[in-house]
């Protein structure tokens, strides 16, 4: 079954409704396995791809994802416009490191022309919020970016993001990355954010459902997301009721957590992370599966939440 398109926010065009991640992802893969990946996403109707330099605050890895997954993407010959690509600016050492001149090396490093929309992400204090709404605005003005979104930010800065577009006449960012999934729904589902949803100025993107693949029942021996609200070890205490309940619809783990944002109509997209063409290949069974279960599953996985004592509004975020 192909990946359906949904829509993402106000500024752009449907897209797939599952994307790859690009975190420890593509660097973890030869060359002739990115290639495949891509192919497959994209013949699926999954052609959604986040392609981030990784280079400074607690990302400061020096990552060579992007690059990788540049060189896959020119040998795989799927045509840009037959895939959606989701860069990323960062707020660690911004404004110093200014987002022109972040999204020109990126563009660079991936050896690509645009980037169909850009995550400004994370930060430790609020950011002056003319300038940033600004210095992004010239960038969609100029073609190099088709839109943007945010990174969990705190509900007050999102608000105002939204705000001084508005009265500048600004671009407004037409969408929200945030950690949704299972066992981790205190933002996207609380009354701040889910207020923005429901109005539609903003759209939903479901990222790290996995957990890091905690919620899959792993134990990764790499670098996860944080565990905003240090809820990790409750996470791993459900990893077993997730497989159970799987397992009662002939799923796996992963699909079934791809699944349960899926059936939740608020979300543009589900991005997930695969180091390998099979787990993309198995993963895109997660789109039938929520199509012919979504209420189903979602009410049998309803009493895992983990994050229940955290304030939906960011502020736990470090």
């Amino acid at each position: 079954m192909p990946a359906p398109t949904r829509s993402l926010g106000p500024a752009l065009p449907a897209v797939p409704t599952l994307g790859l991640g690009s975190w420890n992802t593509w660097d973890r893969m030869g060359h002739d396995d990115a290639v495949g990946m891509i192919r497959t996403a994209a013949a699926s109707g999954a052609g959604f791809f986040d392609v981030a330099y990784y280079n400074m605050g607690p990302h400061a890895e020096n990552s060579k994802t992007d690059i990788v997954f540049g060189r896959a993407l020119a040998d795989s010959g799927v045509a840009r416009e037959d895939v959606f690509l989701c860069g990323k600016l960062w707020l660690w050492d911004w404004p110093n490191q200014d987002f022109r001149r972040q999204l020109r090396e990126s563009l660079d490093r991936a050896g690509i022309d645009r980037f169909d929309a850009v995550v400004v992400g994370d930060y430790l204090d609020a950011p002056d919020m003319e300038r940033l709404v600004g210095e992004v605005g010239e960038l969609v003005g100029e073609g190099l970016v088709g839109a943007w979104g945010i990174n969990n930010w705190v509900i007050d800065d999102t608000r105002r993001a939204l705000e001084v577009a508005a009265a500048s006449g600004g671009e407004a960012p037409s969408f929200a990355q945030l950690k949704y999934g299972i066992a981790r729904r205190a933002m996207a589902d609380g009354a701040p954010y889910a207020e923005l949803f429901g109005s539609g100025m903003l759209g939903l993107q479901a990222s790290d459902a996995f957990e890091g693949g905690v919620l899959l029942g792993r134990d990764p021996q790499r670098k996860i997301g944080a565990d905003v609200g240090g809820i990790r070890a409750r996470v791993a205490a459900v990893a077993p009721e997730v497989a159970r309940v799987a397992a009662e619809f002939d799923a796996t783990p992963a699909q079934l957590a791809i699944a349960w944002c899926l059936a939740d109509a608020r979300v543009g997209n589900v991005l997930f992370g695969a180091s390998r063409p099979e787990q993309l290949a198995a993963n895109l069974g997660a789109i039938e599966l929520a199509a012919a279960h979504g209420p189903e599953l979602r009410a049998a996985l309803a009493q895992l939440q983990c994050d229940t004592e955290v304030s939906p509004d960011g502020r736990w975020m470090p």
